[in-house]
């Protein structure tokens, strides 16, 4: 043996959605790139706004050759007083520089919060379906994730998370709008899950936090509306980045926002800067907070996002595909039509077509379509789709 046995598990069971990418890889090689239809990875592929180009010679221009060093672990005091400031109205909460830790992406967010929060053995609640890399980030931290079944239109189920909270928990991760169905929870859903994690902490004698996992929250359709969670619960800390809403998820930016109600904001402040340390992020990436910190509220133009779903969905429906229109993100996640969606998905590959397993999300009998592509590639797999679907009826 020459690396770690849990590695050795996490290869063999590792994310379906990188084994789609890499399979695409091999698909293009050999068939051409025009003649592969690849859903797999939720990559964006509509480029950043055009101020982000501006912005960043400025930025670069304007640092000089002592503008790339290190700077506090929590990011710069400017930059997260400029996020503050936008998140005051986005959120609907009085925050300041203080409760904001800039980060590497979602994924350093949610990484040094569970190090900051976690024990041995504790465990985080999921809803499923789910992003499956919740299941390392848990693992990563000494935690167990939980999955907990939603309803049959993806809400949640306030029922099945209260049964699976147990003296063991101390999380709740919750990801809206959602990857891999494009749900977005309501806030009387929110609300009523504040009001479970609170009475369940009073219960356990300990806190009980939910956190949110936003990177999707500008990608909404449909004139929805993304509530705030600090709206709904005290005990909220809330993880983003800017990979998807401005197109730059090679960057690694991102940041973490602590409620300022959080009866133990101070610890978790302190916690998640040390964490952000030790796990080796050291600080998010010094010109990219330059530039986001001149991005508030900028966005790609979502009704692309918009109208390549609609021309997805109706060309799956007009095939006879069954599904819940996503009200956010860029992910369908149609029924399959036989119980074993990998089967499915394997036969999807027949006509050179990548999507992604719902089991890999914790929703067997699903598969995921990442419509961030370009049109004519939803428009070609069409007749794939249909000649696939045909098989299995």
């Amino acid at each position: 043996m020459t690396i770690a046995k849990k590695i050795e598990g996490f290869i063999e069971n590792s994310s379906w959605i990188r084994k789609m990418f890499e399979e695409g890889a091999r698909l293009r090689q050999q068939h051409g790139a025009d003649n592969v239809f690849d859903f797999s990875l939720g990559n964006p592929n509509l480029p950043p706004p055009a101020q982000f180009d501006k912005i960043l010679e400025e930025t670069l221009a304007a640092v000089g050759d002592r503008g790339h060093g290190y700077m506090p672990n929590t990011g710069y005091p400017q930059v997260r007083d400029a996020i503050a400031g936008f998140l005051q109205a986005e959120q609907n909460v009085a925050i300041t520089g203080d409760e904001i830790i800039m980060t590497c992406g979602a994924a350093g967010a949610l990484n040094i919060v569970l190090k900051a929060i976690l024990d041995p053995e504790d465990e985080v609640i999921t809803p499923a379906p789910y992003f499956v890399e919740y299941n390392f980030y848990a693992n990563n931290h000494g935690g167990t994730l939980k999955a907990v079944p939603t309803k049959d239109d993806f809400a949640l189920d306030i029922d099945s998370l209260e049964n699976a909270i147990s003296d063991k928990t101390k999380a709740v991760i919750i990801n809206s709008p959602n990857n891999p169905t494009g749900k977005v929870y309501s806030r009387e859903e929110l609300v009523k899950l504040g009001g479970l994690l609170l009475a369940k902490s009073q219960e356990t004698g300990h806190t009980i936090y939910l956190i949110s996992d936003e990177p999707y929250r500008k990608i909404v359709f449909d004139d929805i509306i993304v509530p705030s969670i600090f709206d709904c619960y005290q005990e909220t800390i809330l993880c983003t980045s800017y990979s998807k809403d401005i197109s730059i998820p090679g960057e690694r930016i991102g940041f973490v926002a602590i409620n300022p109600m959080a009866a133990y904001k101070k610890e978790l402040q302190a916690g998640i800067a040390l964490a952000n340390r030790i796990l080796g992020f050291v600080n998010a990436p010094a010109l990219m907070q330059r530039v986001v910190a001149q991005m508030q509220g900028d966005s790609v133009d979502i009704d692309q996002y918009r109208k390549k779903r609609d021309l997805l969905c109706d060309g799956l429906a007009g095939c006879g595909y069954e599904f819940i229109k996503p009200s956010g993100a860029f992910y369908l996640f149609p029924k399959a039509p036989v119980a074993d969606d990998v089967a499915f998905v394997r036969a999807l590959q027949d006509e050179l077509i990548l999507v992604v397993p719902g089991s890999g999300f914790g929703g067997p009998g699903h598969f995921r379509i990442a419509f961030c592509v370009t049109d004519d590639t939803i428009k070609n797999a069409m007749p794939g789709f249909r000649r696939t679907l045909d098989k299995f009826r």
